[in-house]
């Protein structure tokens, strides 16, 4: 049977709007467009945060959002694309953890919303309506999600563990003042 479902359309529309963001803040990261910073400025960024070589964070978060996100949308290497763009936003949703949850404090709300967007379609997967199942899921084996998101866990651990140590060393050097002026 060739008829769509709820389900498929559900997919789609979620596969779209997800990889069509993340897609769109890959490129102010790796192009500058949309009045991103581009390679010099979001590496600049990135080093400000801890994020250290700033140029080679920013050029593999522009990847994974970028990249990510057009194959999510494209519904193509579905537990790849997913797994890259969540580990992407565990990245961006560790600089914003010490602002709280929500957003408008600056939390870590829209990146976790995102990367578990993402997450749950790699598991998922893209649906009748993608590439991937045009393709006979050639990129999308069962086998392919555990592969993916366990690879993308360990490179999002040891990057988020290595950024989080060299904030903590920065802020030991520096000490408050004890009085207020």
């Amino acid at each position: 049977m060739t008829c769509y479902d709820r389900r498929d359309l559900g997919l789609l529309l979620l596969r779209l709007g997800t990889g069509g963001v993340l897609a769109a803040h890959g490129a102010q990261k790796l192009l500058g467009w949309f009045g991103g910073g581009g390679i010099e400025g979001t590496g600049k960024f990135m080093e400000s945060v801890g994020y250290s070589p700033g140029k080679a964070s920013a050029t593999a978060a522009g990847l994974a959002e970028a990249g990510g996100g057009a194959l999510l949308a494209l519904g193509l290497a579905t537990p790849a694309a997913g797994a890259a763009a969540a580990g992407a936003m565990a990245g961006a949703a560790a600089v914003h953890v010490p602002n709280g949850f929500f957003a408008m404090s600056g939390g870590y709300e829209y990146a976790a919303s995102l990367g578990l967007t993402a997450a749950g379609l790699a598991v998922t997967g893209p649906g009748r309506l993608s590439l991937d199942h045009l393709l006979g899921h050639a990129v999308n084996r069962g086998w392919m999600v555990p592969a993916a998101l366990a690879g993308t866990a360990a490179v999002t651990i040891a990057v988020i563990g290595a950024r989080n140590q060299r904030v903590r060393r920065a802020a030991e050097g520096e000490q408050e003042a004890l009085f207020a002026p």
